[in-house]
């Protein structure tokens, strides 16, 4: 995983909009990563490793047990969590 790849996938997600529908997307195109979906209120840490319009980004990763993590070099996953402002 890189930041480059990363910012990819945000700019994919935010022309398509964020839902199953693009996830189903997401996953038949890069199908060697694992792609997650759910609301950011959900993740109470880390932070996430970008903040986008409408949501916001998360690496995943690990040997034996997927753990959220900071380090693009060990993560094999993104969790694209759904951020909805208060009104």
């Amino acid at each position: 995983m890189t930041p480059e790849f990363a910012q990819t996938i945000v700019q994919q997600v935010e022309q398509l909009g964020l839902s199953n529908a693009t996830l189903a997307q997401l996953r038949q195109t890069y199908p060697e990563v694992h792609f997650t979906y759910c609301m950011d209120d959900d993740i109470t840490h880390p932070q996430p490793v970008m903040k986008c319009q409408g949501f916001n980004l998360y690496l995943v990763g690990g040997e034996h047990c997927l753990a959220l993590t900071q380090d693009y070099a060990a993560a094999s996953g993104l969790v694209l969590a759904e951020v909805i402002e208060d009104s």
